[in-house]
């Protein structure tokens, strides 16, 4: 029987990051001496790879320079995090939804533009990492919606597209699922709204964690 594998996107999804995001984009444009995108701009591109969330922020500029923000910005976020200022509080819900799943037989992965360590001391903040098998990270595939990640979670977890479900609150998860040919689960509670989740080709919009369990079983993967 081929294992089932729930894939959750982590920032807008698990956790409501927003703050810790926009606040080290501010400091990043400033030290580039840029005027800084308002939160709105910035909640936007949540999900895609730094590169890919500067060529988007900041359009005119050459690639050279997305680089250069890129590190700025991870250095901004460094030094919040050093300043004790980081802070991804968990969505109502998300904690009892991994547990669930994975107490409904799941395997467990997350695909996530953060890196491998901003994910690993998200994980590790709330107890959640030994539930999950497999953790994809914008530190070795390409940006999202490329299905890289996907692709990669599917392969580590010995599962197939036909029992495999990519839960995340941006059209970029569900463009992702989608080329994966994966079932594409969107949240409501995120950083995009439904009418765009539904548009990127989202199978099912959940508005409470709760939902998606009842979604999983009803379909028929439980």
């Amino acid at each position: 029987m081929t294992n089932r594998l729930a894939i959750f996107d982590c920032d807008g999804t698990l956790v409501d990051s927003q703050a810790n995001i926009c606040r080290a984009m501010t400091d990043c444009f400033i030290a580039a001496e840029l005027d800084p995108p308002s939160a709105e701009m910035t909640r936007r591109v949540v999900g895609l790879n730094l590169a890919e969330a500067m060529r988007v922020l900041h359009p005119d500029a050459e690639a050279g320079f997305h680089l250069t923000l890129a590190d700025l910005y991870r250095q901004a976020f460094s030094r919040l995090r050093t300043q004790g200022l980081v802070e991804d509080p968990l969505y109502e819900g998300a904690a009892e939804l991994v547990r669930a799943l994975d107490g409904d037989g799941w395997l467990l992965g997350v695909a996530t533009g953060k890196s491998d360590r901003g994910l690993l001391h998200c994980l590790d903040q709330h107890g959640l990492r030994g539930h999950f098998v497999t953790l994809q990270t914008a530190d070795r595939h390409p940006s999202k919606p490329h299905p890289s990640m996907v692709e990669a979670a599917m392969a580590e977890a010995g599962a197939e597209p036909a029992t495999t479900m990519m839960i995340g609150d941006t059209s970029f998860d569900m463009m992702m699922a989608k080329a994966a040919g994966v079932t594409a689960v969107g949240v409501a509670w995120g950083y995009h709204d439904q009418a765009e989740l539904t548009a990127a080709g989202a199978d099912f919009i959940a508005h409470h964690p709760d939902e998606i369990v009842t979604f999983t079983r009803a379909e028929g993967f439980a």
